[in-house]
């Protein structure tokens, strides 16, 4: 497989150790309506140091199998609500 790197939303993490599943959201045109369709795969991603939580937007890219169904790791995390709330909070307490 050519190296690949994908953004997604991370939408569950905890139930397996060192694992959490991102779903990657794609858009493709419909043939005969020439309408934008959504379409989203879950995919199973590598996360060493259990650091991805619900809701963060991470950049995961191919490797090696990991295991039957581990075919990406986590490169970084873009986006994080919990320091976006932070960040919100940190301002409104500086005015």
């Amino acid at each position: 497989m050519p190296p690949m790197a994908l953004t997604g939303i991370v939408t569950k993490v905890g139930c397996m150790n060192k694992t959490a599943t991102v779903t990657v959201s794609r858009y493709v045109i419909h043939k005969i309506t020439g309408k934008r369709i959504e379409r989203s795969k879950k995919i199973l991603t590598h996360d060493e140091r259990n650091v991805l939580r619900l809701n963060d937007t991470a950049l995961i890219r191919n490797c090696p199998p990991i295991s039957a169904r581990k075919r990406f790791k986590l490169e970084k995390i873009l986006k994080s609500p919990e320091t976006e709330r932070d960040l919100a909070h940190m301002q409104v307490a500086h005015q």
